[in-house]
Formats: C-alpha cells, structure tokens, sequence
C-alpha cells in the first residue's frame, strides 16, 4: 500500500487467476483450458503475418473477424463486438450497460470477477442463491433489478440452463439488460446466440480461450442487437481503440473458419468427460451435471482441501476454493485421455491413504 493510491484502489479485493505454473512439469487441471492445440489454420494464419502488417495499427474495428463471426452464428457484423479476452468484454458490459441504480443480480455461486468488477466500478449488486441442487432458477431474478448476468453453463458447477429457461428470464425482464456468460457453451449446451434478433435486451458473451484453444492470444466477443453492440463499443473507444492487435485478428478468424476442427476437439473432450463422470462415482464421488470441460465433485470421506494437496503433491493441479457453499468440492478441468488416467491413478492412491 501507498500514499498515493486513490480511495478506489485501497478498496479493491482483486480477482485472483487460477495458476500458471512456469517452470514445474505439472498435468494442469485447474483453469480449463483446452488440451489440445489450436486449429493448424490458426498457425498458418500466424506465420503468414508480414513486418509490414506488425509495423501498423491494426483495424480498430476488427471487421474481418467480425463477418466470420457473424457468418458462424447468422448474425451481421453490426452485431458482433469483439475484446481482449471475455475478461475486457464483460468489463466494458459492466461499465456500459449493467451500472444501473437499481443492482446487477448474479448467482451467488458463478464467476468470481462479477462481484470485484462491481466494486471497481462502484456498483451495487446483489447475489442470487443458487437452489439446493446448485441450479438456477430464473424466477428469482425478476425483483428490483437493474440488469442480470449469468453464466450458462455455471461455473464453477458446470450446470447449464435450458434455451427455454433463458426465453423465460428475458421475457421476465423485457426493461432490463440480460448478459448470458457462455464461456463454457460449446461443450454440450445450447446457446443463446440465435436468440439475439429476437430480443432487444440479450447479450450474449463467448471466449476463444476455452473450445477454440486460444487463451493465450486473449479473443472474446459478444453478441447483441446493433444499439447494445454500439454501447460497448464507445466504452471500447473510451479506453483502448486497438484491443485486438493484427495476430490475434488473423488467427481468431482462422479458429472460428476451421469448424471440422472446432468440432472434433470439442467432442473429444466432451468425451473423455463422460468417462471421467462415469468412473468417479465408482470411487465415492458426487459428481454434478456438467456441460463445460471440467466437473465439480466432491468425496463425502475425504475433505476437498486434503485431495487438492494430495493431488498437488503428485503433480496433478485442479481448482478449489474456501468458500463455505463450495469448500467441499474440486473443480476438474478436463484434460487428454492420458492426463485423467493419470488423474484418477493418483486420486485412487490419496483416498488410500489414511
């Protein structure tokens, strides 16, 4: 701390990131990220840049990759914004469209940077309880709200709303903002994209870190009506013209253009999900639903805190948290078939030990 931050500053609780470990020889299942590698196209893409495309700003508008987005969803350019990341695209919706009088409603167990980006930007919010069963119920979110945001499927439970249920909510709440966070949709959930022309107040959020392999090239877009679209990007324009530099154009137009290979991770992994939901359970997991790539679970004999360090002791990293609602559970990233081999070899060895 200093004398020279401002009062924002020191009120600030940060969002802390899963871990990068840089150096150590770990099976990594702790932040989601795809196993496997980006589309060939997208390399190609990257190797075919020139000096002269570096020596110069990038379009500030992105169009390329907004018309190849468009074209994959049935959505015009004009309905299409893109970002550094989903991180920076939801921060532009928080500061552009859901800073209301009235608060932001999010459920009480989801993303845990809608609650520091709240206090960044000094609004208030007020977090839903999730049901018992750790779903949501989308009649609760129809009471003095300014606008709603929620991540479908939910992380960290991996628990995915119907279509139908997402029409109920905007239909619930035609004068407010309704942000549907689909970071994890491609893995088995049905999106909100086609919903887009439909209603006025829908913002649909993706990433390219997650199904299209990308998350260190930092892409992220949302999908809206042309007015909603035209908010963020004057808040966009208000902070950084030039987001995505003319690499990342290239290669997030390359991804959303190879839809075979698209296709085939994603069912690789969804795969090798079910395997892993299939087999915990013979081992005394409770294991919740899931359409992301990663399961929640949970071992009613072995304290979740125990497994993660027994797990990290032998190299495996995964997710887990200390909040009351959820200390109980290991977030699992889905990795390569030979990973949650390795997985589960070791997890059996752990609930061994005494």
């Amino acid at each position: 701390m200093s004398r020279f931050w401002s009062d924002i500053t020191r009120e600030l609780t940060p969002y802390v990131p899963g871990e990068q470990p840089q150096h150590q020889r770990l099976v990594k299942l702790n932040t989601n990220e795809c196993p496997y590698p980006p589309s060939p196209r997208v390399l190609e893409a990257i190797a075919s840049i020139d000096g002269d495309a570096l020596r110069r700003y990038p379009d500030p508008t992105s169009l390329a990759l907004r018309e190849s987005i468009g074209g994959f969803y049935g959505l015009s350019p004009e309905q299409v914004f893109v970002g550094n990341g989903s991180d920076e695209v939801l921060a532009h919706l928080f500061q552009g469209l859901l800073n209301h009088e009235s608060p932001l409603l999010f459920p009480e167990i989801s993303y845990s940077f809608y609650p520091v980006w709240c206090r960044l930007y000094r609004m208030g919010c007020r977090q839903v309880p999730l049901r018992p069963d750790f779903t949501v119920d989308v009649e609760d979110y129809s009471a003095g709200q300014g606008a709603i945001i929620i991540p479908n499927p939910n992380a960290p439970t991996g628990i995915a709303l119907e279509l139908a249920a997402i029409e109920r909510l905007l239909n619930n709440n035609p004068d407010a903002v309704v942000v549907i966070d689909e970071a994890y949709i491609d893995y088995g959930g049905e999106s909100a994209a086609r919903l887009v022309p439909h209603y006025e107040n829908l913002v649909v959020v993706q990433t390219l870190s997650k199904s299209r392999s990308l998350a260190g090239l930092r892409v992220g877009l949302a999908l809206a009506q042309a007015p909603l679209i035209e908010a963020l990007t004057r808040v966009k324009d208000s902070f950084n013209s030039y987001p995505l530099d003319a690499i990342a154009q290239r290669a997030a137009k390359a991804a959303f253009e190879d839809v075979a290979y698209f296709d085939e991770c994603r069912h690789r992994v969804m795969a090798t999900r079910e395997r892993l939901s299939t087999v915990l359970p013979g081992m005394g997991f409770e294991v919740l639903p899931s359409t992301a790539n990663f399961l929640f679970a949970r071992h009613p004999g072995k304290a979740a805190a125990v497994l993660f360090q027994g797990l990290r002791e032998q190299g495996i990293i995964v997710r887990h948290w200390d909040k009351p609602q959820i200390a109980d559970y290991l977030r699992i990233s889905v990795g390569t078939d030979e990973e949650c081999e390795r997985l589960l070899d070791v997890l059996g060895d752990v609930l061994a030990t005494g």
